[in-house]
């Protein structure tokens, strides 16, 4: 009897060896010290996992997922929340209210004002269309031109324009060389000459330098003044955006001015739009919010948390719509972040992975998986483009790149038809950014297959 007693109780533990060598958390745990946690890319790094199985209501693996990570461009995924929450199907171009001589317009954060990539520009044609003086109100402005913590050296990058209740044409300049091959009218033999000029056309003050190290066209701004400095390069074409300064939006009425013909002021101290105003819509939501995600677009995500605030607060402050989210709609949170801007330029930013997991999970309860993949880069398209080529239509997911940080969260459907929920974000890396991204593909591809 004693034998047999024995027998069962070795079976069982046998048993439970095996389920626990075969169990998803065994085999993740598994891939993920072999592709990151032993890499030595990763030996200094710290590493935060979280991989959830919404209909089992179960997290299949995590790995210090309630430590607080930079999560760079990973922020967005918040952002977005905020406006699919509050933005509705359409962008608010702006409110006007129209007398026999002017359009009062209170300005609504819209990034898509004369932007190249919308060519559709309601707000414009009735600009034109009503010929009038144009009066911006500016009360509902209660921020500053750059986030908390932003490099102030990024200030000349395209991926860096100041923030403002009003953009146009995306709060930068295109500066464009135009370099050709013309004869010499004396000598008869080939001479070069190069052209500049800007998209929009600007009055403000630009000075040539030529460049005889690099020979490359480069456009610099003056940190504390719109005043360009072009150096002069050898490419045929050659084209570079600078952001400017905004000033309020002193910069908006004089590129408004020139774009539609009539003469625009700024008036303080006026009262906010009330229900004798006209609201005019710009833009589907989905069409910044798809080009915010696909090509990590840091202006977009700014915007679009101000724009947040402004139709739920009524005011454009990144602080209190962040803070009302945060005490409301995101108060179940696993981790309280520190959240304190829209793109994740910042690297006062700090998010856990479970975060991100349970916010994954929200938005798709609320807003619906079909329309959060048609938001969301999946494999071979936009910040994925060189990744996840094999996985394409399995994985929707947000990148997020810093120095010494890279990120990745979103949806991964599996072999299995298997929905799961992931984010995995590294800091304080070293060695190539590109090696580590690859070894998170290769973990999020042994899962899908796996599963």
């Amino acid at each position: 009897m004693q034998k047999k007693s024995m027998s069962i109780v070795i079976s069982v533990l046998l048993a439970l060896i095996f389920a626990q060598a075969c169990s998803p958390s065994h085999f993740i745990g598994q891939a993920t010290r072999r592709n990151l946690l032993q890499a030595p890319e990763l030996r200094s790094a710290q590493v935060g996992i979280s991989l959830y199985d919404p209909a089992s209501a179960d997290f299949l693996y995590h790995y210090q997922d309630d430590k607080h990570f930079i999560p760079a461009s990973n922020t967005k995924l918040f952002t977005l929340y905020a406006g699919m929450k509050y933005l509705g199907d359409s962008l608010t171009g702006m409110r006007y209210r129209e007398t026999d001589t002017a359009l009062f317009v209170w300005p609504s954060g819209d990034p898509t004002l004369l932007h190249p990539s919308f060519p559709k520009q309601p707000v414009i044609d009735i600009f034109k269309r009503a010929g009038k003086n144009i009066y911006l109100l500016e009360d509902s402005w209660q921020d500053r031109p750059l986030g908390r913590g932003w490099a102030w050296d990024d200030y000349n990058d395209d991926y860096m324009p100041e923030r403002s209740s009003m953009p146009v044409y995306g709060n930068v300049i295109r500066w464009i060389q135009e370099r050709q091959k013309q004869v010499n009218p004396f000598f008869g033999s080939p001479d070069s000459s190069s052209s500049f000029y800007s998209v929009p056309e600007v009055d403000w003050e630009v000075k040539f330098t030529t460049d005889t190290a690099r020979k490359s066209f480069f456009v610099e701004r003056e940190r504390n003044a719109n005043v360009f400095r072009i150096t002069e390069g050898r490419e045929k074409h050659k084209e570079q955006d600078v952001p400017f300064i905004t000033d309020g939006l002193a910069s908006a009425a004089l590129l408004l001015k020139d774009t539609v013909g009539s003469k625009v002021f700024i008036r303080h101290g006026s009262p906010r739009a009330g229900s004798t105003s006209i609201t005019v819509h710009s833009q589907p939501a989905d069409s910044l919010f798809r080009s915010m995600m696909y090509r990590s677009d840091n202006f977009f995500a700014e915007q679009t948390l101000l724009m947040a605030s402004n139709e739920h607060l009524g005011l454009m402050n990144d602080a209190k719509i962040i803070d009302d989210l945060l005490k409301n709609d995101l108060k179940e949170l696993p981790q309280r972040p520190f959240w304190v801007d829209g793109c994740g330029l910042s690297r006062n930013d700090l998010f856990t992975p479970r975060d991100f997991v349970w916010l994954l999970n929200k938005m798709k309860d609320e807003f619906g998986l079909p329309r959060l993949k048609r938001i969301l880069p999946t494999g071979g398209t936009g910040t994925l483009a060189n990744y996840y080529k094999k996985d394409s239509g399995y994985i929707y997911a947000k990148t997020g790149s810093l120095s010494g940080v890279v990120a990745l969260s979103g949806y991964l459907v599996t072999r299995k038809a298997r929905l799961l929920i992931f984010s995995v974000l590294v800091n304080n890396y070293s060695g190539s950014g590109v090696t580590v991204r690859r070894k998170i593909e290769a973990l999020i591809h042994a899962i899908r297959e796996k599963y």
